[in-house]
């Protein structure tokens, strides 16, 4: 008995003793708690910037232009005069359709007196019924040209008046295409300048169909998208090319019908308040639009090792020894990844050291926090 109680306490003297070895020669290693918690992804698309309305104007009469009556570049106001075109060929053509009116209204005189003068002695048989018929076949005539000339004199005086060309908003005007002494109104001086509306902006993007699903999806339908980022909800930001934020926020106001078959996405505008009047047409700027995760599974992005396309993890199990975890990601957020299947929450997955641990090797585990540079995360 004495014997066995001798062996027994070596064994078990032995065990602490190597079980104390390995302690001290397992390696020291940080780790991160998986958590899961709602995240909101920024994500930015190029696009490019319109007026809320943008104006050609056109010269709708062919002839020498005579004068330009503003500044270019600066704001013009509704009904402002803009160009004059040499009016002298149209003015002609008035007066010879003013002409053809007074014609016509001097046969229309004549056709009625005649016609008045017909009618009782037709009743009293003093002419033929078929006279009573030319003189009413002649008024008829004669009032249908008087109406015809004075068609064409409206016409005329439409011309005119096309000689003259006015600002049809409100807005900033470009700089004139067309010089003093040009011959516009054919090609190629057609449009002789741009008007634009720009105290509010339009920016138009593509998106791509699967990232139009997604976008559709994280907001919980169109239905959605227009409640939340359209009409009744300012949430996207437009980053500048200096990358600076444009300090009012913009929403959904149009979605096109249907995907372009040839490119695969779809347009999206968006409409952003302009009072500075510094966002101008024609730039390029980045339309930021917020995706709400909830319940997401997030990790840092240095936790991560990928090799052809997979995306693994090591993991501190249960008997404090590295595993190796398949994870799937679902996107880079910030400076953390989003994990959609692979981790639960409450695992222990490693931060530092990945290239000194191997599948298996025990550890000595340190729970350390990550705090996030984005302040979103």
């Amino acid at each position: 008995m004495r014997i066995l109680l001798v062996i027994t306490v070596a064994v078990l003297f032995f065990s602490c003793a190597q079980e104390q070895q390995n302690q001290a020669t397992s390696l020291q290693v940080k780790v991160v708690d998986v958590v899961q918690k709602d995240v909101v992804e920024k994500v930015d698309y190029v696009g490019q910037v319109y007026g809320y309305q943008d104006i050609s104007i056109r010269a709708r009469v062919a002839g020498f232009l005579e004068g330009i009556h503003f500044n270019e570049g600066l704001p013009v106001k509704k009904g402002q005069l803009l160009y004059t075109i040499d009016a002298q060929p149209y003015e002609a053509e008035v007066a010879a359709k003013q002409s053809q009116v007074a014609e016509a209204k001097s046969v229309y005189a004549k056709a009625q007196s005649d016609l008045n003068r017909y009618k009782p002695l037709a009743e009293n048989n003093a002419v033929s019924q078929a006279d009573l018929d030319g003189a009413q076949v002649q008024f008829e005539a004669a009032e249908s040209q008087v109406k015809a000339a004075e068609a064409n004199l409206e016409i005329a005086q439409i011309q005119l008046g096309y000689t003259k060309v006015y600002s049809p908003i409100d807005g900033i005007i470009g700089k004139s295409i067309a010089k003093v002494g040009d011959l516009v109104g054919q090609a190629p001086l057609v449009v002789l300048n741009t008007v634009s509306k720009t105290d509010v902006i339009h920016v138009d993007f593509f998106l791509p169909e699967n990232q139009y699903l997604q976008v559709v999806n994280y907001l919980g339908g169109t239905e959605k998208l227009y409640q939340e980022s359209g009409e009744h909800l300012n949430v996207l930001e437009l980053v500048l090319a200096d990358n600076s934020i444009h300090k009012y926020k913009g929403a959904v106001n149009f979605i096109d019908r249907g995907v372009d078959s040839n490119t695969g996405t779809i347009l999206i505008q968006t409409r952003f308040p302009n009072p500075d009047l510094i966002i101008r047409p024609g730039q390029y700027a980045k339309v930021r639009i917020p995706l709400r995760h909830q319940n997401a599974i997030v990790i840092p992005q240095k936790c991560v090792k990928e090799l052809q396309g997979q995306y693994s993890v090591f993991i501190v199990n249960s008997e404090n020894k590295i595993e190796t975890r398949q994870i799937v990601s679902g996107g880079k957020v910030g400076d953390m990844w989003l994990i959609t299947d692979g981790l639960n929450p409450g695992d222990k997955v490693l931060i530092e050291g990945l290239q000194k641990v191997r599948n298996g090797m025990p550890v000595v585990a340190e729970t350390v926090e990550f705090k996030s540079q984005f302040a979103n995360l």
